[in-house]
């Protein structure tokens, strides 16, 4: 019978770098006051014997998760996934959070909610209470929902608001929908074309009000009508 491979442990690291078990943890939990010096030592050990930190161990050793938790709406996305229409964009915010949360040593774990409930406070009262997340994401409709942004703040949670410049807690983040808007419109003006519609997202997002004002700044600029039934 085989036998299964020893896992690489924090004491296997601290016997090749020749430095004590805490000397790892500091660097491992990139804590202040370690020497460059140590820093290569200990990130050789790591390298070679090819240890990767457990989230456990992680946790247990400090006050950080290292668990990001992503906020989508429920009922939306499980119907586009059902009907196999799922948002190219909700996969890649998705995949570029769990990249970038990898790169510092955090996973990152996708989480539904159902916007226009009344127990959405509960429901995300239960989550945090589960996973003990260092830090949330929302996405719209959810990043403009006073419940749930007034709840994460008074929780003292960090989290971010994707697709939202409206004034509140948290950390507001868009791509500029007005701008691209406004772009891609100029674009096709420049290549002689003169009847241009929009198809500019859910009307309950904010973000598609701002797509709608930069194709009608680049219509009128050109001098030409913004029909209603040019926006979809």
């Amino acid at each position: 019978m085989a036998r299964r491979r020893q896992a690489v442990t924090i004491k296997h690291v601290a016997a090749e770098a020749k430095v004590s078990l805490q000397t790892v943890s500091r660097v491992i939990n990139n804590e202040p006051n370690v020497r460059a010096a140590m820093k290569e030592r200990v990130q050789a050990a790591i390298d070679m014997l090819g240890y990767v930190p457990s989230i456990a161990a992680q946790r247990m050793s400090g006050s950080k998760s290292y668990l990001i938790l992503a906020i989508n709406d429920r009922d939306r996305t499980i119907a586009e996934w059902q009907a196999r229409q799922g948002g190219d964009w909700v996969d890649q915010m998705l995949l570029g959070g769990m990249l970038k949360c990898a790169e510092h040593g955090y996973r990152m774990i996708f989480e539904l909610v159902d916007t226009h409930s009344d127990h959405v406070e509960r429901e995300l009262g239960a989550a945090i209470a589960a996973l003990q997340p260092d830090g949330i994401i929302l996405t719209p409709p959810h990043s403009e929902n006073p419940l749930i942004t007034g709840f994460l703040d008074r929780q003292k949670i960090p989290f971010a608001r994707i697709g939202s410049v409206e004034p509140g807690p948290g950390i507001a983040m868009t791509m500029g929908d007005k701008g691209s808007a406004r772009m891609a419109t100029e674009h096709l003006l420049a290549l002689s074309h003169r009847s241009i519609a929009l198809i500019a997202g859910p009307e309950e997002y904010n973000l598609s009000n701002w797509r709608i004002d930069g194709w009608q700044h680049a219509m009128a600029n050109a001098g030409l009508p913004t029909d209603g039934l040019l926006v979809r």
